[in-house]
């Protein structure tokens, strides 16, 4: 399959052609020079469009890798986080005992003088 090259580019490569023209040269000699400026053109483009996907597929290793070493580093907090806790008696707990142990010992001594 044979590339289509724009008419944009043609009369890019024929602007250039007819640019460097030397006395004496005749219209044949002049259009096999702007065919040839059109493939070069055409090989630039191809050869930058490739360069362009491979960078955008090192880009997306690059965003892929640096997920994946995120969400491990998130795994391993939430692994250690439910494994066992640090600290099982917060404050709030340490009171709710205190109020335990204070009521029974209300309770005891209220019997006792009853």
């Amino acid at each position: 399959m044979k590339p289509t090259i724009s008419t944009e580019t043609q009369q890019n490569a024929l602007a250039a052609a007819k640019a460097i023209q030397k006395p004496g040269q005749n219209k044949e000699q002049t259009k096999l020079i702007a065919q040839g400026i059109e493939k070069g053109i055409a090989e630039y483009k191809k050869l930058q469009k490739a360069k362009a996907r491979e960078r955008d597929k090192a880009r997306k290793q690059q965003l892929k890798a640096k997920f994946q070493t995120t969400n491990n580093i998130n795994d391993t907090d939430e692994f250690d986080d439910n494994s066992e806790p640090k600290n099982q008696f917060t404050t709030a707990t340490w009171i709710a005992i205190a109020m335990l142990v204070l009521s029974w010992l209300g309770f005891g001594a209220y019997i006792m003088t009853a």
